[in-house]
């Protein structure tokens, strides 16, 4: 089995496209069942963030892979696998585990050195652990990613090559407004993002901040936290219904509620604006799916500002010594990673070798005591155990030297060779491979 990554991003497709292709928690499972129902796919997760789809999969073959996983992916979209393949990269075994590794680091985000993708895809690894669609080889491989994710963020100064993409965001709508300090911000949506929305507001010294969810009691209770946090004591929950309201006293609207379909409309704002007498207004939608009508930007006095619309701001945040740092860290992990999975490859080889050798030594000991059946047992002992030390002696240097070998690129060549010289029966290894290397669970 190989690892297959195919996926979209800010850097491949437009933010429409990116909204057809998300997955949304309820729709996972149908989408992991159906990958798994494919004729290639045996292990499987999505991950599916602001400005990416990626479905990471363990195939047999790599273009019967290719074409399960496309197939699905098109049917999200509504777009035939040509037209859609031009929106998509593809990665394959170890290209695969660098760009697994690059993504958990944060440097394949559209804002470099952003952590927020790092919980992204523990969620994304989780969720698929629930859904059984995760075996043993993704297992291991994701819990090395993360691993060497958050090594990056302690090792390196990553964090500050570029910040989140709110803060990215609230930096362009400082451009537009001037300093936040003393604005009122409304942030709709009470998850992950909101509440990262919301703090970022708050460190940007915000005078009054609301907070609006479908579910209001979400909404509380992430309002109340954040005034437990706020040197100030206005930070207040609000209604969906509320918006027009709001969006009256407002100077910046976050959106990031991750619901199907807009939440705010362009109608909506354009009742508000008499009321606002000419103040200016930002929309800074961070959602996928959008959440507010893209028109609200050709309103006057409304600035809309988007995923595709903050990509080249994203880039200028960029810091090169750490980026580089991060980079030799992530190229090390990856290496060893794929060292250690080519070396335990060849273990049922090594097992298999060693246990044909066991067998010679048994046939010929069992010839031995019929051709001298009168053979004292302390004898026959001595015999057997020089016989064993000589076949031990001349298997631990190639042995030992192919594992070695093996953690190389095209080590799996060596393995071959040794199956080839020896006559071992694949069938043999492939029985051995099945007790050397049981399937394993675990949890994140």
């Amino acid at each position: 089995m190989s690892l297959l990554v195919v996926g979209m991003s800010h850097r491949t497709a437009s933010v429409p496209l990116l909204e057809r292709a998300a997955v949304g928690s309820e729709e996972l499972p149908g989408v992991l069942h159906e990958l798994l129902r494919s004729d290639h796919v045996s292990e499987v997760l999505v991950l599916s963030t602001c400005n990416r789809v990626e479905v990471y999969a363990e195939v047999d073959r790599f273009h019967g892979g290719l074409e399960d996983t496309t197939a699905v992916l098109a049917r999200r979209v509504g777009l035939d696998v040509p037209s859609l393949g031009e929106h998509l990269y593809v990665h394959y075994e170890d290209a695969a585990v660098l760009h697994l590794f690059s993504v958990a680091a944060g440097l394949d985000s559209m804002v470099v050195g952003e952590s927020q993708i790092l919980g992204q895809l523990r969620a994304a690894y989780t969720a698929a652990i629930e859904l059984d669609a995760v075996n043993r080889e993704l297992h291991e491989l994701c819990q090395h990613a993360l691993r060497a994710g958050k090594r990056v963020h302690a090792e390196t100064g990553i964090d500050r090559a570029g910040a989140s993409v709110v803060t990215v965001g609230l930096h362009e709508a400082a451009r537009v407004l001037g300093p936040l300090r003393g604005r009122r911000a409304l942030v709709v949506g009470a998850g992950s993002m909101g509440a990262l929305s919301a703090a970022t507001l708050l460190r940007a010294g915000v005078a009054e901040l609301a907070v609006a969810n479908r579910t209001a009691a979400r909404a509380s209770r992430l309002a109340a936290q954040l005034t437990g946090a706020a040197d100030f004591p206005l930070v207040r929950a609000v209604t969906m219904d509320d918006l027009p309201d709001e969006l009256v006293r407002a100077d910046v609207v976050i959106g990031c509620t991750g619901a199907v379909g807009t939440v705010l409309a362009a109608a909506t704002v354009q009742a508000a604006l008499p009321a606002r007498a000419g103040r200016p207004l930002v929309l800074l939608d961070l959602a996928l799916p959008r959440d507010f009508e893209g028109a609200a930007g050709a309103l006057p006095g409304v600035h809309y500002l988007d995923l595709a619309a903050l990509r080249e701001p994203a880039v200028r945040l960029g810091a090169h010594d750490d980026v580089e740092a991060a980079r030799l860290i992530v190229g090390r992990e990856v290496a060893g990673r794929l060292g250690a999975r080519r070396a335990t490859a060849v273990t049922p080889t090594v097992t298999a070798l060693r246990a044909r050798a066991a067998e010679v030594v048994e046939a010929e000991l069992a010839r031995l005591d019929a051709r001298l059946p009168g053979m004292d047992e302390a004898a026959r002992a001595e015999v057997a155990r020089s016989v064993h030390r000589v076949v031990q002696t001349l298997l631990h240097a190639p042995t030992v030297r192919i594992k070695q070998l093996a953690e190389q690129p095209g080590g799996g060549a060596y393995a071959d060779a040794l199956r080839e010289l020896f006559d071992l029966d694949p069938a043999a290894t492939a029985a051995v491979a099945a007790v050397v290397l049981p399937a394993e669970g675990g949890s994140p």
